[in-house]
């Protein structure tokens, strides 16, 4: 049995920030310890363009937010993680249902129809939650079945699509809604560690939604057919998330290249021969790009020219890093492009994990 993606839809902020502006934002969280001209630099890094916003206000000739204030010495933090969670819950849904909607919509199945709901989100805590307010916005029956994807990072819409792809086996008349939303503007943070100042530079908002229900016979969908999960051995510290006092605290160690160059491959190649496909097989990919040194370090583990995930690249400088519905932004995208299957979403997530769904 496979799970067909009947509509697939994205949603960004209304307002959104180039590079250059975001710099003179992130030179204010610096609470004077770092010279404040290697932070353009830093961010030109990233090879982000623009990102999306819930905290900017409308376009002005100087991008304006209020939410964080200026350093005012080594100890301020900038707001408590209470004040952002506040925030979280006043802007996630908006931006979720407008995603979830506009899938409904492409799909052209009703809300009445929908029989399972999967959120995803690692950058905030409410209850009753996303998924009770998706329910109620959207007019899905009260008796939805739900299950909520938190704290997964940025792989966590790929294990949603497991679930999915499970409960549509397990019932094909399954109609599952998956809806990834994540503010990740909402966890900047003050100060000049080093995890601090790339986090800084590479996130941003964003939701994505899909309809998926069971593969019909000629189908022309593109179809999820597996998954895999891979748990990298002694890399704890590869990537982690935490919950602080002022805000989610996200640390990247610079061995995490070396990590997927050691690890990747093997069960790459392992995973797809038990399903009978090679790499060489695979056609397209939707690479989650965590940043630009992650794109890099998959294609020289995989032995694949850089241009093999130029979708991924292009959406990581027009949208930034959303953590988990980017990489349905680069299916999305992939989709419009005719890009021929079978196709490899891959992501990475704290442990360090890397999760897979092959598409048909």
């Amino acid at each position: 049995m496979s799970l067909a993606i009947c509509g697939l839809a994205t949603a960004r902020p209304a307002q959104a920030i180039d590079q250059q502006a975001a710099v003179e934002i992130a030179q204010t969280f610096l609470r004077g310890e770092r010279d404040a001209r290697g932070l353009s630099a830093l961010f030109r890094r990233t090879q982000v363009r623009t990102r999306g916003s819930v905290i900017l206000a409308p376009p002005s000739s100087v991008p304006r937010q209020s939410f964080y204030w200026a350093a005012g010495g080594p100890e301020d933090d900038g707001p408590t993680t209470a004040a952002r969670m506040q925030r979280y819950a006043e802007e996630v849904l908006p931006l979720a249902g407008a995603a979830a909607e506009q899938a409904l919509d492409n799909a052209a199945i009703p809300p009445a129809a929908i029989t399972h709901l999967v959120t995803v989100s690692c950058t905030g805590f409410f209850a009753p939650g996303l998924d009770i307010g998706l329910i109620k916005r959207l007019g899905l029956p009260p008796t939805v079945g739900r299950l909520h994807v938190g704290f997964m990072g940025c792989h966590g819409a790929l294990n949603a699509l497991r679930a999915a792809q499970a409960w549509v086996d397990a019932d094909p008349a399954a109609v599952v809604l998956v809806c990834a939303a994540e503010l990740c503007s909402l966890h900047f943070r003050y100060g000049c560690d080093p995890d601090t100042l790339v986090a800084n530079a590479l996130f941003a908002d964003g939701a994505a939604a899909l309809v998926g229900r069971s593969s019909a016979a000629g189908d022309d969908a593109w179809r999820m057919v597996a998954a895999g999960s891979c748990l990298m051995p002694d890399a704890e510290d590869g990537m982690t998330w935490r919950i602080g006092n002022h805000g989610f605290q996200m640390t990247l160690s610079p061995r995490v290249p070396d990590l997927i160059a050691a690890h990747l491959r093997p069960w790459l190649e392992g995973w797809l021969a038990s399903r009978g496909r090679r790499l060489e097989d695979l056609n397209s990919w939707a690479v989650h790009p965590g940043g630009p040194r992650i794109l890099t370090s998959v294609a020289r583990a995989l032995g694949l020219p850089e241009t093999t995930f130029a979708t991924s690249a292009e959406i990581l400088a027009e949208c930034g890093n959303m953590s988990s519905p980017t990489v349905l932004f680069i299916l999305q995208r992939l989709q419009q492009q005719g890009a021929r299957r079978p196709c490899l979403a891959l992501g990475f997530g704290p442990g360090l994990v890397a999760e897979a769904a092959l598409l048909e």
